[in-house]
């Protein structure tokens, strides 16, 4: 663990000018007295750090000192797909401390002039791994060149397939960012200088044009896009399902991903140990999916339909899996 720690440190010091002891502790969740004898312990082994004192000061290390360990690992690499996704999602996933080293590798590998290209990126495309249920997309045949306009910041103009309706519009718009979710790539981009989302699969032509698109001075697309989908969810149809869960059910509910219920209510416990609960899903589909992960510690009281409906499935999986004599 302090090994790990002190290669962080020398890994912040090479992606920095410079860094004071407090953002060092801030950055690694330690006391500043910690930072304080790690960086006399990597001055021991040879490293090349020192410190300046006043205004602007802070550590940095001298003449340029580079470490070989800016190769990334087959962990590393792997994580690094995960690099947009919301911090607390990668801390459940056990790997918050992995993505914040691959970072760092990737920041000391670039050369300083070209730092602002990792920002850049974190910038305009965030992933986001939570809720909705999953929609095939009709195309993607437009991405890359939206993912480009988002890059370059340049503008576009679109036949746009409204949703519900199908009708085709026109919109000349700026874009700010791309968003990956379930499947599915959002364009966020400013129409008449208001932020909106698009669907890319449901983009029917796209023009670029070679004019710079206008970009607030301070846009936080992980923050937009948590606002909008909160208010986009809002709007999405419902299924409430009455079920009693088991010990084993329980433990395994809220670790259903994208099937996960996104509310449960009216939860009390029966004599046997199980508990009755109200699971809201966002779909049949999706509350179909997400009982059958759990079962078999999982009955359904209602809505009848879906109640019979997975009867009729376990059903039909006994019988295949029953022997024969």
């Amino acid at each position: 663990m302090r090994a790990a720690r002190l290669i962080r440190i020398l890994l912040l010091l090479q992606a920095r000018d410079a860094a004071t002891a407090g953002e060092l502790a801030d950055e690694l969740e330690v006391s500043v007295r910690t930072i304080y004898r790690d960086i006399a312990d990597l001055g021991a082994a040879g490293v090349p750090v020192y410190g300046e004192r006043g205004e602007g000061g802070g550590y940095r290390l001298v003449g340029g000192y580079r470490t070989s360990l800016t190769g990334l690992t087959s962990d590393e690499t792997g994580a690094l797909l995960l690099s947009g996704a919301a911090a607390p999602i990668a801390g459940e996933l056990g790997i918050g401390g992995l993505l914040a080293t691959t970072r760092l590798k990737l920041l000391a590998a670039i050369p300083p002039g070209m730092r602002g290209v990792a920002t850049r990126a974190e910038e305009r495309f965030h992933l986001d791994p939570g809720g909705w249920a999953h929609v095939a997309p009709r195309s993607q045949e437009h991405l890359q060149v939206v993912a480009q306009a988002v890059w370059e910041d340049r503008v576009l103009r679109l036949r746009y397939r409204r949703p519900r309706s199908d009708a085709v519009v026109r919109r000349t718009v700026h874009p700010l960012g791309l968003v990956h979710k379930t499947g599915t790539w959002y364009l966020v981009a400013t129409h008449r200088e208001s932020p909106r989302v698009y669907r890319t699969d449901r983009i029917h032509r796209v023009e670029p044009i070679d004019q710079p698109a206008q970009r607030p001075a301070v846009f936080d697309l992980p923050a937009f896009w948590s606002s909008w989908e909160q208010e986009y969810a809002a709007t999405l149809p419902r299924v409430a399902v009455d079920a009693r869960l088991g010990p084993g059910a329980l433990r395994h509910r809220d670790a259903l991903g994208a099937l996960a219920p996104r509310d449960v209510a009216d939860e009390r416990r029966d004599d046997d140990g199980w508990v009755r609960q109200t699971l809201v899903f966002d779909s049949i589909g999706v509350a179909r999916a997400a009982l059958l992960a759990l079962a078999p510690d999982v009955e359904v009281l209602g809505p009848a339909d879906l109640r019979d409906d997975l009867g009729r499935v376990a059903r039909t999986v006994a019988a295949r899996h029953t022997r024969t004599a």
